[in-house]
């Protein structure tokens, strides 16, 4: 008589895991993104949790279009290489981030990859990208549409900034991410930016 019990608890935890199942967004167009909680949402801004997640990351030399698309092509032509070495290395997964870092010599640029759950990762032996590691954050997202550019992510990076202020949240005032989940020549565009909260 006491065998069945285990049985019912096992069953009740999966029938409850399974209800929690996280569904990504429509703007991830059914392929692999990082898994949030939406914390909570007002008109200018959402408070998203986002769980740990990796990324291949490449420095950016500049906001000019042709170093923006040369680092593009070094995360495309590592994935080559890895997948010529036996690593599969998705590239259908979203976002594709841009992080840009104020600070007094300028800004620094990177560009980072998704890495899927269940990705296996190889050992890195290309110093021009480098596999990152980010640790459960909170972090305000702002949603705009249109092409993606640096200079429209600084806009909305300003009226991010100013709403988060307006509504008292902490946050990283020197670095900012711009997430896009669309091929730059698509006709529409789902854009965010990042702020990490303090």
């Amino acid at each position: 008589m006491e065998q069945p019990l285990p049985v019912l608890v096992a069953l009740i935890l999966v029938l409850v895991c399974e209800g929690h199942a996280w569904t990504a967004p429509d703007f991830c167009h059914q392929q692999q993104c990082p898994q949030y909680k939406l914390v909570a949402t007002n008109q200018d801004f959402e408070e998203r949790l986002y769980v740990a997640t990796d990324w291949i990351t490449t420095k950016i030399e500049s906001a000019m279009d042709g170093d923006v698309m040369a680092a593009s092509s070094r995360l495309k032509d590592y994935c080559q290489r890895q997948k010529d070495a036996g690593y599969e290395i998705p590239v259908d997964s979203w976002p594709a981030l841009i992080t840009i870092t104020e600070g007094g010599d300028g800004p620094d640029l990177s560009m980072s990859w998704f890495l899927p759950p269940g990705t296996t990762k190889p050992e890195n032996t290309d110093p021009s990208v480098k596999l990152q590691s980010r640790p459960e954050a909170t972090v305000y997202v702002r949603v705009f549409d249109g092409a993606p550019s640096i200079r429209s992510g600084q806009d909305n990076m300003e009226m991010l900034r100013e709403a988060l202020n307006k509504a008292g949240k902490s946050f990283d005032p020197h670095t900012y991410t711009g997430a896009g989940y669309d091929p730059y020549l698509s006709l529409h565009h789902h854009n965010e930016i990042w702020i990490y909260a303090a």
